[in-house]
């Protein structure tokens, strides 16, 4: 089904994309200026500019329409309304002072609409504010700006996102970006094509960055909560959606974003109605909250492992794990950990980097078709084809028959499931107690006094780890079940002491046992067992592990 707006997965059939075609804001950077720069060095801008023509006629050859940022600012400015907001956006940055921002003001009010969509996105320099004056601007250095250019504008996943027929603008983080999502937020409000849209979340809101946003199914959504997605974020964001009935199940992923760690799309990409690209280290580790709505709030579980709480949510057996062949650490052959950051256009149908060869070689061997497109200078640092691209229209794809309803009651899913399948042929291999015979007796009546509060039961279940049924409660004893019958070990053929006290010693060629010099003395409990314990001691600028248990200490090296 194709619809004009919107998008209810991340592998419906992609018909429309916003992207920006790097320009000048990359031009005018200095290495002084690197840190400002989600690249590894600065890009060669003629070549940035070839290898992003190449990865947008791509997309046409698979019909796939673009669309660019600039030219809708361009057509958005033609309007008093959206200049005037624009231009707001531009001189609210603190650092301008007063007196500045007037000027600036001027200055941006006499551009013409195609020079002042440049000039929002490229910056202005204080040799081109021919009437600056004051404090502020004779403080200004020559590698200064007055206006600040803006050269991830090419990332345009982060700033917007789009969740079913709704769309979201972004409150990131770092304050050199939030005029990105400035002037997205204008497109969207004043250009005719995205006229009666309605908002799910707006730019002077808690922060939230598009790259956390993932949509594994049809009424499923993951965001990754940590510096640039905030738990407040989160929280607004899952109440919103929640309110517009767009999804029934959020899936809220802690992330450990310090020292540049990326988004949560760059270690989890969906590639099939059942699979997904990460690496087994993170896919394996990752934890997630599960978060429901309920009447007058949400209810959030305790963590739980990712794949188990997407695979249940989704309505499917298993989530399978495609893995990307790298580290999740920088990889030296293949320039990253951003192989998983594809763009899926269709189900089993992706754009990925050229240099990713050995996600790319994987991914082909498991049947999915992989559209390389070159990344020489547009290599991220922690992104991909997926960041450069935010997906405007998408087909919905139908529902698992697995989930019955698009929007299943949370509360009659059963925490887990599981299929037991008998051959009516096969026999028991030993004689059966007939247990079923055996009478079962009543429940005694449990007292007024001992019973369970309703809400207690709910959260017994709701955190219940393992349970085929309703979680038991916590206030009740459970029934011990027999222990197994371990085996019997052989005695130990010299019995020692509960307790000794034994120094590490190093076994050397000139003597027997030499005591070697240890950083500290210690006491080792030994119990009764032919099991050894083992240490580590330094001796003359060395390091060995000494065991000392059940025999003579001895060095291994």
């Amino acid at each position: 089904m194709v619809q004009d707006t919107g998008a209810d997965s991340e592998i419906g059939q992609l018909r429309t994309v916003l992207m920006h075609r790097p320009g000048p804001e990359l031009q005018r950077l200095t290495p002084r200026h690197r840190e400002r720069v989600l690249l590894r060095t600065l890009p060669w801008l003629s070549r940035a500019r070839q290898e992003h023509d190449v990865f947008s006629q791509a997309l046409r050859d698979e019909g796939v329409e673009v669309l660019y940022l600039v030219e809708l600012l361009q057509d958005c400015l033609e309007y008093q309304t959206a200049r005037d907001e624009a231009i707001g956006v531009a001189v609210a940055e603190t650092g301008l002072g007063d007196e500045l921002r007037g000027q600036l003001r001027a200055h941006l009010e006499d551009l013409a609409p195609e020079a002042l969509a440049q000039v929002l996105i490229a910056g202005v320099t204080p040799e081109e504010l021919k009437i600056g004056h004051g404090v502020v601007f004779e403080l200004l250095d020559r590698h200064d700006f007055v206006l600040d250019p803006l050269p991830n504008l090419a990332f345009t996943r982060d700033s917007s996102f789009w969740i079913g027929d709704q769309v979201g603008v972004a409150s990131l983080a770092s304050d050199r970006r939030r005029r990105e999502a400035g002037l997205v937020s204008v497109i969207y409000r004043r250009h005719p094509r995205f006229a009666g849209t309605r908002w799910l979340y707006q730019q002077n809101l808690e922060h939230l960055d598009g790259g956390d946003i993932l949509m594994l199914s049809p009424g499923v959504l993951a965001i990754g909560v940590g510096e640039r997605t905030t738990p407040a974020g989160a929280e607004r964001l899952a109440r919103n959606v929640f309110d517009a009935g767009l999804a029934h199940t959020i899936l809220a992923v802690p992330m450990n974003q310090q020292a540049g760690n990326g988004h949560l799309d760059t270690v989890c990409a969906v590639i099939d109605v059942d699979a997904v690209i990460m690496h087994p280290a993170i896919a394996y580790t990752l934890t997630t909250h599960v978060i429901t709505a309920r009447d007058g709030g949400m209810r959030i579980s305790r963590p739980r492992p990712f794949l188990e709480a997407a695979a249940q949510a989704m309505g499917i057996e298993r989530l399978r794990v495609l893995d990307t062949g790298i580290e999740p650490a920088a990889d030296c052959d293949q320039g990253g950990d951003e192989g998983g950051n594809v763009l899926a256009i269709g189900s089993r149908v992706a754009v990925s980097h050229e240099r990713n060869i050995r996600t790319n070689a994987r991914l082909e061997g498991e049947g999915i078709r992989v559209i390389r497109v070159p990344s020489s200078e547009l290599g991220s640092l922690r992104g991909g084809p997926r960041c450069m691209s935010c997906p405007v229209s998408r087909d919905r794809i139908a529902v698992p028959a697995e989930t019955g309803a698009p929007w299943p009651d949370a509360a009659s899913r059963p925490l887990y499931r599981e299929t037991i399948v008998l051959a009516a042929t096969e026999e028991p291999t030993s004689a059966v107690p007939q247990w079923r015979d055996v009478p079962v007796p009543a429940a005694a009546a449990v007292p007024a006094s001992a019973a369970v509060p309703v809400s207690r039961q709910g959260a017994d279940e709701e955190l219940a780890s393992a349970s085929l049924g309703p979680a038991s409660s916590g206030w009740r004893r459970r029934q011990r079940r027999p222990a197994a019958r371990r085996p019997t070990r052989r005695k130990a053929p010299n019995i020692r002491p509960m307790t000794q006290k034994t120094s590490a010693t190093v076994t050397s060629k000139n003597s027997r046992c030499n005591t070697a010099e240890t950083i500290m003395t210690t006491t080792i409990t030994a119990p009764m067992s032919s099991r050894k314990r083992s240490m580590t001691t330094r001796y003359g600028g060395r390091t060995a592990v000494v065991s000392t248990g059940g025999c003579p200490a001895e060095r291994y090296i």
